[in-house]
């Protein structure tokens, strides 16, 4: 999503502030053609907690800048978006208005940083067609903070993606992952952050784990029609497992159209949603063309949370392709989390700090998620993280390069090590 027009003549820090405090702003002008002797400075809260709910002309006051930088003070008031309208004259004497957007932000979220990712991806070691060496650069190219490669019945391709980049200075954090399948259960399942495999590949007989799996179905006691307790029960050990070796359990796509049908099929899916075995719920995917999946799931989810259910969510691309015209980077995780280290991200997502996001071409972002956390997702996608892509582009290019064994690549990105970072320490206040 393009950042908003008037940052190509100014800059505006900070843009996240605490809610209910006064915090120092500054705008800089970009060009010389913004630099005046004296602006004047409007300002509004768009939620209207503070102003007047009743609209009413902004009024305009004057400033003068030091040394070209406009500085004034303003009380930031709730958690809420605030716009920031600066009125300067061309050197021609023009009047001209830029439009500049704040977001105050309660203190559990302030204290936290908004990280992009998606930990539903496949490389060519199962169905997908990249190396994973090259999955972790593909998803910084577009911006991605965080991944997690997810082959099918594999966790070792994670582990792979990961030691390519081991020594070196790389801001995307890479999460070890896979795809759970299991004997006994078609129900697709994401261990995320796990410290180890839970799939049974390379294990041989299956014999004893079937066994222990009807001991457990037969311990469930009545089920719903239309549930298969070896299928539920199989479900239960992998959510239950994932959570052992301290990974992050996702239910996959029930809407996913295969075969004529939905997958697994609804009797069990609203089961799941019942007893809620699971971590996370898969809202938002890629899935080619099938919309009407992300359609459905998306009003499952809020059909859950108008019965007052919390259903943790992320949104992912389940890419195998990273062509143009795929759907790699169209959908993802925001999370909101103090750090980006795995058990932070997986206990954010856990405590509802998350949304997923669907922006397909030509068309804008749209979060799923609570409505707070959409709110100041829309505003990232506006006003910062235009500017984040921009920096994970550069990033994601020369980490290709350094996959493809391109010797200088490992030096360049120490040099561009800790961008990111250094953005959002501009762009946040001081606490």
């Amino acid at each position: 999503m393009p950042s908003r027009p008037d940052y190509e003549f100014f800059d505006i820090s900070p843009r996240v502030v605490p809610a209910d405090a006064t915090t120092p702003i500054e705008i800089r002008p970009l060009q010389p053609q913004c630099r005046c002797d004296s602006y004047e400075i409007a300002y509004w809260p768009m939620d209207g907690y503070g102003g007047s709910s009743t609209w009413q002309p902004p009024t305009f006051r004057p400033v003068t800048p030091t040394d070209g930088v406009i500085s004034f003070d303003q009380l930031f008031e709730a958690e809420q978006e605030h716009v920031v309208v600066l009125r300067w004259k061309t050197p021609g004497g023009a009047e001209r208005d830029a439009e500049f957007h704040v977001y105050s932000l309660a203190d559990d979220l302030f204290a936290r940083r908004p990280y992009k990712g998606d930990v539903h991806l496949h490389s060519c070691h199962s169905d997908g067609v990249n190396h994973p060496t090259f999955m972790p650069a593909l998803c910084r190219r577009i911006g991605l903070d965080f991944m997690a490669l997810t082959d099918h019945g594999m966790y070792g391709p994670s582990l792979q993606a990961i030691a390519a980049y081991d020594g070196v200075d790389v801001d995307i954090r890479m999460v070890p992952g896979e795809e759970v399948h299991l004997p006994g259960a078609s129900t697709h399942i994401l261990n995320i952050g796990g410290s180890r495999s839970v799939n049974l590949t390379g294990q041989g007989d299956h014999e004893p784990f079937m066994e222990m799996i009807e001991a457990r179905a037969d311990a469930l006691g009545p089920l719903p029609d239309g549930v298969d307790p070896i299928h539920y029960a199989v479900c239960l050990w992998a959510f239950d497992e994932i959570r052992e070796v301290g990974g992050l359990g996702v239910f996959c796509h029930p809407y996913w159209v295969t075969a004529g049908r939905y997958h697994p099929g609804m009797p069990l899916t609203d089961h799941l949603f019942d007893t809620q075995p699971f971590d996370a719920y898969e809202v938002i995917g890629g899935y080619g063309a099938q919309h009407d999946s992300n359609t459905l799931q998306t009003a499952h989810y809020h059909h859950m949370a108008a019965q007052g259910r919390k259903i943790p969510i992320i949104g992912v691309t389940d890419a195998h392709r990273t062509t143009p015209g795929s759907l790699f980077g169209r959908t993802y995780t925001i999370v909101f989390a103090p750090t980006d280290e795995p058990a932070d991200l997986i206990a954010a997502i856990k405590d509802l700090y998350s949304v997923a996001m669907e922006s397909m071409p030509d068309d804008r972002p749209r979060p799923v998620g609570p409505l707070r956390l959409a709110k100041v997702a829309l505003f990232l996608e506006r006003e910062i993280f235009p500017f984040h892509d921009e920096l994970c582009a550069e990033e994601g290019r020369v980490m290709l390069a350094h996959a493809a064994g391109d010797p200088a690549a490992a030096e360049d990105l120490t040099r561009m090590s800790g961008r990111v970072k250094a953005l959002y320490d501009r762009y946040w206040a001081k606490p």
